[in-house]
């Protein structure tokens, strides 16, 4: 029972942090193109590579609760 719980805690701060952490990104990608569109293509580039790792987080994150879910 405690693991189901730590799992969950877990799932919800991964969640909860990427999620948070490619709004952020995402925004202020948005606002240095609007600024610099000669440079859209670059900021581009550096959004989708941050979100990618983001996403590995999240991955690991929830790889993390399903071993904590399943131990016993």
């Amino acid at each position: 029972m405690t693991n189901a719980i730590a799992a969950a805690i877990i799932m919800a701060a991964t969640v909860l942090g990427v999620g948070f952490g490619m709004c952020f990104a995402t925004s202020k990608a948005v606002e240095s193109a609007a600024r610099q569109p000669e440079a859209a293509g670059r900021i581009q580039t550096l959004l989708l590579l941050g979100c990618a790792l983001a996403e590995s987080i999240g991955l690991y994150g929830f790889i993390i609760a399903i071993i904590l879910a399943t131990a016993k």
